[in-house]
């Protein structure tokens, strides 16, 4: 009778590790199917815009911020599709919400109320969504209207009718995406907004290396050059991940304390800190706000004047560009980092629980402790994130390398690569974990 009742309780034990592993599967899966709808969603043209013309005019401008744009938005700039804005809107609207939240009292103790004030800061994230997407798309509208090629005007029916539908449209497939990565972080593995910007940057690569290797053919790019591009794209893929997993580990220690006979405590545990807590937020970020302005005086740079000159300085390569790039890059970098971690809340936490750090007394002077080793470690992480990004640069300015194989791309990718594989591996080391639970309840009950 206990081998068969050992027998049942291994295969229930089965069948729950089974049921874990479907579960994933089924995540798995719905992240796919989200990424194919929005690659699909890439290739939904703009109602009334010559394709043709748009990309002969593209063509002429890719040089410049279109060509960022154009790959944060998996190509669909370059077509005119409904997913032309992509998610920059919404993270536009997400640094606006997170300046806020710290300036504005009033949403910083909203913040405080846990998820209920979450949701309540993300719905008026959405609604600053919905203005942004709106006043860029009518801008793109304003600017298609305005754009012609060797065979004449990019729009077939210029007027009111081609601005409102166009400005709905661009609008709506924002909103569509910030949904979708909404559901694909719930329902799926990874942040489903990092997905949806890392699946246009891949999908987009075959092109590009081939544009590249198309360069090296007519002999725009030398075979050496090719080459030393290659090596120097393993090496920042080598150096990316070196210094994202690296940490500065604080000692934690606890004193030992007595319960009736039993003696408590006594131990120590590591407080792990990243070199680079802010991920790949800062280059998004710093991208975001530089296309923000400049993708309309891209559209119109044909007119002249100041927008022309706009358009030249902040150009991929010009000192300008580089500048204000690292500067934003360095900027929010600390401030992101800021948001996510809070020295003096962590330090108060630990003096609740009892912790404190050798050498440093437990309250203000660990928060002041804690501060110190996140500047200088958040200092680190920005030069190595400028660095990262800004140095394909010479590439992009010099050989006219496309930009997915840009710093900014490569920074993406590998961050978010690392991050869903790390996610993955959670999900599975919990079912083994589970299992092995299962196992010891079970010999348990054995013997």
């Amino acid at each position: 009778m206990g081998t068969s009742a050992a027998e049942r309780l291994a295969a229930n034990m089965n069948l729950g590790v089974f049921s874990k592993a479907t579960e994933l599967k089924k995540r798995l899966m719905f992240v796919l199917l989200a990424l194919i709808v929005y690659r699909l969603g890439t290739y939904i043209p703009v109602p009334g815009v010559d394709p043709h013309i748009m990309a002969e005019i593209y063509a002429k401008n890719q040089g410049g911020v279109l060509g960022m744009f154009n790959m944060l938005s998996g190509g669909a700039l370059s077509r005119m599709t409904i997913f032309a804005l992509a998610v920059m809107p919404y993270i536009s609207a997400s640094i606006i919400s997170s300046i806020l939240t710290v300036a504005i009292p009033s949403l910083a103790a909203l913040k405080k109320e846990g998820e209920a004030g979450r949701r309540k800061i993300n719905q008026y994230t959405r609604y600053a969504t919905v203005l942004l997407a709106a006043f860029q798309g009518y801008g793109i509208a304003v600017g298609l209207e305005g754009m012609t090629g060797a065979h004449g005007s990019a729009v077939i029916n210029p007027g009111a009718f081609f601005l409102f539908t166009t400005t709905v449209t661009l609008t709506g497939g924002t909103l569509f995406l910030m949904w979708l990565g909404e559901q694909i972080t719930a329902r799926g593995i990874g942040n489903g907004i990092s997905l949806i910007i890392f699946t246009g940057i891949i999908a987009n690569l075959p092109g590009a290396i081939g544009r590249t290797l198309e360069l090296g053919r007519t002999g725009v790019i030398s075979g050496l050059a090719i080459l030393a591009i290659v090596v120097v794209l393993f090496a920042l893929i080598a150096f990316i991940v070196f210094m994202e997993r690296a940490q500065r580990r604080i000692v934690v220690q606890y004193p030992k304390r007595q319960q009736g006979n039993k003696m408590y405590g006594g131990e120590s545990s590591h407080m792990p800190l990243k070199l680079n807590t802010a991920g790949v937020i800062p280059p998004i970020f710093a991208s975001s706000i530089l296309l923000f302005p400049l993708t309309i005086a891209s559209f119109h740079a044909q007119s002249g004047g100041i927008l022309q000159t706009v358009s030249t300085y902040l150009a991929h390569g010009q000192p300008l560009y580089i500048v204000m790039y690292v500067a934003l890059i360095l900027f929010f970098s600390f401030f992101y980092t800021s948001i996510v971690f809070n020295p003096a809340e962590t330090a108060d936490n630990l003096k609740k629980n009892g912790g404190f750090i050798a050498g440093v007394r437990p309250g203000q002077q660990t928060a002041e402790y804690l501060d110190y080793v996140l500047t200088r470690l958040t200092a680190v992480g920005a030069v190595y994130i400028a660095f990262v990004c800004v140095m394909p640069e010479i590439f992009v300015a010099k050989y006219s390398v496309p930009f997915q194989l840009g710093g900014t791309g490569l920074l993406i990718v590998v961050n978010v690569t690392m991050d869903f594989v790390t996610q993955v591996q959670s999900h599975l080391f919990a079912h083994q974990y589970e299992g092995l639970i299962k196992k010891a309840k079970l010999k348990g009950r054995i013997k």
